[in-house]
């Protein structure tokens, strides 16, 4: 059975970092594209960041380039984002999803195959 299950997520202060974690279980996460989504109240999925493994590439949006890292340990099948400097307007629930390795790295979030079940940000003092 397929599944991605996110953790990691909470309550930060603005300027304060969190790890989010997206555990699979059922596959081999590294035969996959990755990407990170987020969805604030009353606002459309968005893409965050995505790696393609056809050619190792790793693309951010604008608003969290610099700040946010994806990384990958194969070992436990678990893929880390990593979220520095953090701004109330990261605010949101994150999801991890996969597609196949031979389509690229997307932002659109139909074109993905498999969600976790999300992980809830909330950057406020």
């Amino acid at each position: 059975q397929v599944q991605l299950v996110e953790s990691g997520g909470g309550l930060v202060q603005p300027g304060g970092s969190l790890r989010l974690s997206c555990a699979a279980s059922g596959f081999t996460l590294d035969l996959y594209n990755i990407g990170w989504f987020r969805q604030a109240p009353g606002k459309e999925r968005e893409g965050v960041s995505c790696e393609s493994r056809r050619d190792g590439s790793t693309v951010y949006a604008d608003s969290v380039k610099g700040r946010f890292t994806i990384t990958r340990d194969n070992a436990k099948n678990t893929v880390y984002l990593q979220m520095n400097s953090l701004k109330p307007e990261d605010t949101a629930v994150y999801y991890c999803a996969i597609r196949s390795r031979f389509r690229g790295c997307s932002f659109t979030a139909s074109g993905y195959e498999y969600w976790g079940q999300g992980t809830q940000v909330t950057v406020s003092s």
